[in-house]
């Protein structure tokens, strides 16, 4: 291996917290997808996915392909995810596939995540970390009579689809 890889995969680990090389993998393998699948979901070139997985290339530089690729890594880690039929898959993948906003960036001049760009996408992902979406449903359940509002949030933001959640928010705030 070349110094060049040697310096892209320890600047892939410092800025990702390992070498993209083996999150690809672990996406290729939950997904069942060839890397040129994948680079079509991710929005990248086959070669250039290529490259990133063998350290020819540290980067990824458009943000919108690491939100992508978050996105996915969150979806494949869902619990009951291995169940999912075939269709649903395909049609969470094409949701992924057209998702233009950055829900996270990385700045590899600094360390660690950098301001979220996307309400919905940050309590999502603040509520999934949390617990998963079977203790947030029951959360729910325990709010319903006393705080119902609350107990909708809960359901919609935590255990429920994007698409329903970024409704669910326009409806508050009253954007379209």
């Amino acid at each position: 291996m070349s110094d060049a890889h040697e310096r892209n995969l320890e600047l892939q680990q410092q800025w990702y917290g390992e070498p993209l090389g083996a999150r690809f993998r672990r996406l290729l393998d939950r997904l069942a997808l060839s890397q040129a699948q994948l680079a079509g979901v991710l929005g990248l070139s086959a070669p250039m996915l290529s490259q990133l997985m063998s350290g020819q290339r540290a980067k990824i530089s458009n943000p919108a392909v690491l939100s992508r690729v978050l996105q996915l890594e969150a979806m494949v880690g869902e619990p009951g995810w291995d169940a999912t039929p075939a269709a649903e898959r395909e049609r969470r993948l094409d949701e992924v596939r057209a998702a233009k906003q950055t829900t996270l960036t990385l700045d590899p001049g600094r360390e660690g995540p950098q301001e979220a760009t996307d309400p919905v996408a940050i309590v999502q992902s603040l509520l999934r970390d949390l617990a998963s979406a079977s203790e947030l449903e029951g959360a729910a359940q325990l709010l319903d009579k006393a705080y119902p509002e609350l107990a909708e949030a809960l359901r919609v933001l935590g255990a429920g689809r994007t698409q329903e959640a970024r409704a669910y928010y326009a409806r508050l705030t009253g954007r379209r």
